[in-house]
């Protein structure tokens, strides 16, 4: 059986892999990929995303357009040092795919109805387009949703935009903080998991050797680029993070990562803006059960190399 996934990213290098990911994963059925901005402008991920469903033949898949900053209407940061001027590395989309058809957000409603009660909805990205469907919709719109898997958040951790806050919560805290209230059933992979989720080039010149996917040209330029920023931002660092693959995977390989259920909030302003918050005491505050989410807060890596490895080998059955 196929888990359907509506996928919320901004590729993005770790973006771009998780798409990768999750179109060569058989477990997986991506049924529509909703592209915003993030590390790149909303335009530059959108050209990025279809130059991927290009690769992979999966044209059929629909892109459905994000916003282009945060609720705020802070100007956006983007961060082609980490993820190259186009979002790919030194990769540049080919011209070509210029006249692609880009949905509205109308999309998504037809996709939740589509696939009611058989859902998962993940989101790698800012959390903008998931707080608009609650502001724009009401509080009901994504009910017919089984779970929400996002990757954000930092406890008790260091941040990798501030000192206290990750990427993804901290571009659009006030987003964040909407769907970590709103959202049911979600499934939080923070940076206590993600940056441990490390691919090293060795790994990747295996599969840029070996994989049989359509994506093989992709995987050694993007990474390197991806590695060589890591290794000025986090000395000593022996590979680069995977972030956005650590919740895809745990769709399909529940057991390789292990929750905490606790109610997660995002600070939204101050110096502690994008911050996330549990109550990790022994004995935390009674909190009402529809407010509890599981903190992904250890995952055996060993594991996540083994199954990352595993999807880019595999041909085509």
């Amino acid at each position: 059986m196929a888990y359907n996934v509506l996928l919320f990213a901004d590729p993005g290098i770790d973006d771009s892999f998780a798409i990768m990911y999750a179109l060569l994963n058989p477990k997986i059925n991506v049924v529509g990929i909703v592209s915003g901005y993030g590390n790149t402008p909303k335009d530059q991920s959108m050209r990025n995303t279809a130059y991927l469903l290009n690769l992979a033949g999966r044209e059929d898949i629909p892109i459905i357009a994000g916003a282009a900053g945060p609720l705020s209407g802070e100007p956006v940061q983007f961060y082609p040092e980490i993820h190259g001027p186009e979002g790919l590395g030194p990769i540049r989309p080919p011209d070509t795919l210029q006249n692609v058809k880009v949905f509205d957000f109308n999309k998504i409603l037809e996709i939740i109805d589509e696939y009611k009660g058989n859902l998962i909805i993940v989101n790698v990205g800012r959390l903008t387009e998931l707080a608009l469907m609650y502001i724009v919709y009401g509080n009901q719109a994504l009910k017919d949703v089984n779970a929400f898997y996002i990757m954000g958040g930092a406890f008790l951790v260091p941040g990798n935009i501030t000192a206290e806050a990750e990427a993804n919560f901290y571009s659009d805290s006030i987003a964040a903080r909407t769907v970590m209230e709103k959202a049911h059933n979600v499934f939080l992979f923070p940076l206590n998991i993600t940056n441990k989720a490390i691919i090293t080039p060795e790994i990747i010149d295996h599969l840029d050797k070996n994989s049989p996917t359509p994506f093989r040209p992709l995987l050694k330029p993007a990474f390197d680029y991806y590695f060589e920023a890591y290794q000025k931002n986090v000395p000593g660092i022996q590979g680069a993070p995977m972030h956005d693959v650590v919740p895809l995977m745990a769709i399909t390989n529940p057991e390789f990562v292990k929750y905490i259920p606790r109610r997660v909030r995002v600070e939204e302003f101050g110096n502690a803006k994008g911050k996330s918050i549990a109550d990790f005491r022994p004995k935390p505050d009674k909190e009402p059960p529809e407010t509890i989410d599981y903190i992904g807060i250890e995952a055996d890596i060993q594991q996540f190399i083994t199954y990352f490895k595993e999807i880019f080998l595999q041909s085509k059955e």
